[in-house]
């Protein structure tokens, strides 16, 4: 995933194929995975590694490896979508 940050200093996301999930952008600068669920939330995970990400778009649930990987090692913060 290329850097992705926009003119508003904004991470852009990409749609991707998820059941729980609708759209995923990531900061390799500052390490910041965002998040959008299908409810519409988004949120921010804080010092995710570049290689967490990959592992995360390659996984067979991109939404089960966000739950088991991701949530519970690093701090979250929610933003307005």
């Amino acid at each position: 995933m290329a850097p992705t940050i926009d003119s508003m200093g904004r991470i852009r996301r990409w749609p991707v194929s998820s059941s729980a999930l609708r759209s995923v952008g990531y900061d390799p600068q500052t390490w910041t995975l965002e998040v959008e669920f299908e409810s519409g939330a988004v949120y921010r995970y804080l010092d995710v590694d570049p290689l967490d990400v990959e592992a995360m778009m390659a996984a067979d649930s991109m939404g089960a490896y966000l739950n088991e990987e991701i949530k519970p090692h690093h701090e979250v913060e929610q933003v307005d979508p």
